[in-house]
């Protein structure tokens, strides 16, 4: 469920993500003073290059997203300089009866409707997929006391 409504944890919050890359930005006070907001305020760490937060989707549903798994263009052969982020969480999504994933992706936030390459030398994974927006269930909160 925490994929599947996009909530960042322990893969995301690795100590190199702002809450500009995971899309919590606009949570930030304006007017209070909090630990962290001279950081946040840096402009290398308010860059709209950075990476983003995203979701995933498999093209081929069948496919079984992993985490650690490399984000390439769709074209892209699989080489260090081609790297665009990688599968930071995925499972199994019973709701939506796929597989899903969260990912850091350069320009992510702009980049949805993209298909996208995910490769994973290691467990032989090689596919296309969706970049779509990290809330793939219920995105209004609207059951949230359902």
């Amino acid at each position: 469920m925490r994929i599947e409504k996009g909530h960042p944890a322990g893969n995301e919050l690795n100590g190199q993500t702002t809450a500009h890359d995971l899309g919590f930005g606009k949570l930030l006070s304006k007017k209070k003073d909090f630990i962290g907001r001279a950081m946040a305020a840096r402009p290398a760490l308010m860059d709209q290059a950075r990476p983003n937060l995203v979701g995933l989707k498999p093209v081929n549903e069948s496919d079984r997203l992993r985490g650690g798994a490399h984000l390439l263009a769709h074209d892209a052969e699989p080489t260090a300089s081609n790297d665009q982020g990688h599968v930071t969480s995925a499972a199994y999504s019973p709701t939506l009866g796929h597989s899903i994933g969260l990912a850091i992706l350069k320009h992510g936030a702009s980049r949805y409707g993209e298909i996208i390459r995910v490769y994973d030398p290691i467990r032989n994974g090689d596919f296309l997929a969706e970049v779509v927006n990290p809330v793939f269930y219920d995105p209004e909160g609207s059951r949230l006391h359902a």
